[in-house]
C-alpha cells in the first residue's frame, strides 16, 4: 500500500467519521425530549378526579394519570410565589426566598440550565416573581406571555385583569386585550404556538397557569359567559363557578396534549402536572361523602398537598401509583434527570430526581421533606416543619399523626409514642436540625 494511498484512505475514513459525528449530534438534538411543565394555580390534591375527586370532573387529567404515574404525595409550600421559588430553583425556601412577589435575581431556575444545554424556552401564565421588563430572559426564559409581570394585576377601572380582556405581557410588550378574549386562552395559544415554532429542537414549556385561582368567574363554556365583562368587582368573585374552571382548567391541559400530539411530539415529551398550593378558602370540595376544605396560606394537608401526574407514552407505564414523597424541590432535578442534564454542585439543589419512580423504579426515594414557610420572607413569621407520609414534626415541637388529625388538632404527647413512632420522631427531630442555621443573614 502507498503513501499516497494509506493518504487517501485517511482523508476519507476522517470525511467519514465527520459525517457520521454530524449525524449524530444532528439525531441526538432532535429525539432530546421536551419538557412540558403544567402547574394549576390553587389546586389542591382533592379536585382531580384521579386521586378520588368527585366534585368536578377533570376526564384530561385522568386520562393522563391512567397512561401515566400519579404521585399520592406531593407536597409544594403553601402559597404561590413560595411555590413558584422553590420548583424553579429546587432549593428550599429557607435558603432563598426573599419575599411575596419576588425571585432573587441571582438565582439559577430550571429554564437557565435548559438553555445552556440548548433547549428553547418558554414560559407562559402566571408570573409574580419580580417587576423587572427583563425578568423572565434574566431568569433563562427565550420567551414570555404572562400576567402580573411588570405591571399591577388591576386594570385603570380597579378590576382584575387575568381572565375577561386580559392585561398581559408577551416579551416585554404591554397588551392589553378588549375583544372578549379569555386570559388563559392567550396564553395557553401563545404556549402552543411556541411548541410549533421550535418542534424541530428540543423546548422546555413552563405554563403555571392562570386557572384556578380567584377571582371565581364563568368561562367562555360557562351559561353566564359575558365577552364584555371587564373583570370581577370583586376579589374573591363568585365561588359557585369554581366548577367552571376547574373543567376549564382541565380542557386547556387537553388543548396541549393535542397540540403535541399533532406536532408528532407526544411521545418525546415529558408531560409532569402539578398544583402550587392548596385549594382557596372559600371551596369545599368531595371525596365521596367526605368534604374537604380547601386551606390554602396554611401549612396542613389542605394548603400544601397537591396532584402531580406524570406522563410520557413509552417511557412511563400506564395505570401507576406511587406512594414517595415528591417536594418541589424534587422537580429540577427530576426534569434534568430525563434529558440528561448535569445539575452543577455549586447550585447545591436540595431536590432528589423522581424520575426513576415515573419509569416503576425503585430510586431513591425520600424518608421525609423539609419546609421552611413565611410569605414576607421574615424569620420570625416563618413556619417550619418535616414529614413523611404520615406523621409532621413543626419546628416549635407540635408532633401530629396526619392520617388520623389531618387538620392537626391533636398534637401527639411524646410520652405515649410507640417504639416505631419514636424513632420516626427522632429522624425528623434529626431532619429539622439540619436546617437550623440554613437561612443565610443576607436575607
Amino acid at each position: 500500500m502507498t503513501t499516497q494511498y494509506k493518504k487517501y484512505l485517511g482523508v476519507q475514513c476522517l470525511g467519514l467519521f465527520l459525517v457520521m459525528a454530524l449525524f449524530c449530534t444532528s439525531g441526538f438534538a432532535s429525539t432530546r425530549p421536551n419538557i412540558l411543565l403544567i402547574m394549576a394555580d390553587d389546586l389542591g390534591y382533592e379536585c382531580i378526579g384521579a386521586n378520588g375527586g368527585t366534585s368536578y370532573k377533570t376526564p384530561v387529567l385522568d386520562g393522563l394519570a391512567d397512561a401515566g404515574v400519579r404521585f399520592e404525595h406531593c407536597y409544594a409550600q403553601p402559597l404561590c410565589t413560595p411555590s413558584r421559588v422553590k420548583i424553579m430553583t429546587g432549593i428550599y425556601n429557607v435558603r432563598n426566598y426573599v419575599k411575596f412577589g419576588v425571585l432573587d435575581r441571582k438565582q439559577t431556575t430550571f429554564a437557565h440550565l435548559f438553555k445552556k444545554a440548548g433547549y428553547a424556552t418558554c414560559i407562559a401564565g402566571k408570573w409574580q416573581l419580580g417587576k423587572e421588563v427583563d425578568a423572565p430572559q434574566h431568569f433563562g426564559f427565550d420567551e414570555a406571555c404572562l400576567w402580573q409581570h411588570f405591571r399591577g394585576n388591576k386594570n385603570k377601572a380597579g378590576l382584575d385583569t387575568r381572565y375577561e380582556s386580559p392585561h398581559l405581557e408577551i416579551n416585554g410588550k404591554a397588551m392589553d386585550f378588549q375583544q372578549g378574549e379569555f386570559g388563559p386562552d392567550v396564553v395557553s395559544d401563545y404556549l402552543c404556538s411556541f411548541m410549533e415554532r421550535h418542534k424541530d429542537t428540543p423546548f422546555l414549556a413552563y405554563y403555571p397557569m392562570i386557572l384556578t385561582h380567584c377571582p371565581f368567574v364563568p368561562t367562555p363554556d360557562s351559561e353566564d359567559w359575558n365577552p364584555r365583562s371587564q373583570g370581577s368587582s370583586t376579589y374573591k368573585g363568585n365561588v359557585a363557578y369554581f366548577g367552571d374552571m376547574v373543567a376549564q382548567m382541565d380542557k386547556t391541559v387537553g388543548k396541549l396534549i393535542r397540540k403535541l400530539e399533532a406536532l408528532g411530539l407526544r411521545e418525546n415529551t415529558l408531560v409532569l402536572f402539578v398544583g402550587d398550593n392548596g385549594t382557596d378558602t372559600p371551596v369545599v370540595s368531595m371525596m365521596g361523602d367526605k368534604a374537604v376544605a380547601g386551606a390554602k396560606g396554611q401549612t396542613t394537608d389542605g394548603g400544601t398537598r397537591v396532584p402531580c401526574i406524570a406522563s410520557w407514552p413509552g417511557v412511563i407505564a400506564g395505570g401507576k401509583t406511587c406512594q414517595d414523597l415528591v417536594d418541589f424541590t424534587d422537580v429540577l432535578p427530576t426534569l434534568c434527570d430525563a434529558t440528561n442534564i448535569s445539575l452543577p454542585q455549586a447550585l447545591a439543589i436540595d431536590g432528589r430526581s423522581f424520575l426513576p419512580q415515573m419509569k416503576g423504579q425503585r430510586g431513591t426515594p425520600r424518608d421525609w421533606i423539609y419546609c421552611w414557610y413565611s410569605r414576607s420572607g421574615a424569620s420570625n413569621k416563618a413556619k417550619e416543619f418535616a414529614r413523611n407520609q404520615r406523621y409532621k414534626l413543626y419546628r416549635s415541637g407540635k408532633f401530629f399523626d396526619i392520617q388520623n388529625d389531618v387538620l392537626e388538632k391533636h398534637s401527639l404527647g411524646l410520652n405515649s409514642l410507640s417504639k416505631e413512632v419514636e424513632a420516626i420522631h427522632g429522624m425528623l427531630s434529626k431532619a429539622l436540625a439540619r436546617f437550623e442555621d440554613a437561612r443565610p443573614a443576607a436575607l
